[in-house]
This record gives C-alpha cells, structure tokens and sequence, in this order.
C-alpha cells in the first residue's frame, strides 16, 4: 500500500509555497493534481483570463535545494509552451507566475 501523505507532501509543499488555499483562491487554480515529483493544475482560459493564453501550469523540483522547473502553456496547444523556467528558488515562485501570466497570487 502507498503512503499517500508522503507521495503528496511534493505537491503540498509548493502549493504552500504559492500562497496555499489563499493562491488558488485568487487564481481560480483547478484540477490540481500532485504526485511525489511535481504539482500541476489548470486555469481559467476563456475570454483572455490570463496573458498569452496560458492555462496549463506544472511546477516539479529539480534538487534539495529548493529549485524548481515550471512549465507554463495553453493546454490546447501542449507542444507550444509559453515559458519553461529552471532553477527557479522557492522564492521567486511567486514572482515568476505573476509576471508570466498576469494574474496576482496575494492581496
């Protein structure tokens, strides 16, 4: 049996590390789906919610030193990725989300 705690603490922690519930909230994040390698989740996408189209967004760890991968796209058009960024901090997650999608994570 899998210890679902364990393979979804990856997920957890950077969605934490967004904003948590407070994110998605603003965000209007859906289907979020984590595993023990990464979280992704969906977007708003009609009528330009976010800049370029994006609505698609998968976010995995790259060391233990809390960098990041983040893939940001329009779903539709999965091979057309609108932003891949690596080595990105725990910290600049934020930032990096903002400035690509247009939307804000916090008040």
């Amino acid at each position: 049996m899998v210890d679902m705690t364990n393979t979804l603490e990856v997920a957890h922690t950077i969605l934490e590390q967004l904003g948590g519930s407070r994110f998605i909230t603003m965000t209007g994040a859906r289907n979020i789906l984590g595993d023990a390698n990464s979280v992704s989740f969906r977007l708003p996408g009609a009528g330009g919610f976010c800049k370029n189209g994006i609505n698609y967004v998968k976010i995995t760890p790259r060391s233990f030193r809390h960098l990041y991968c983040t893939v940001l796209s329009h779903s539709r058009h999965a091979d057309q990725v609108s932003r891949r960024s690596v080595r990105i901090y725990a910290d600049a997650l934020r930032d990096i989300f903002t400035s690509v999608t247009g939307l804000a994570v916090s008040l």
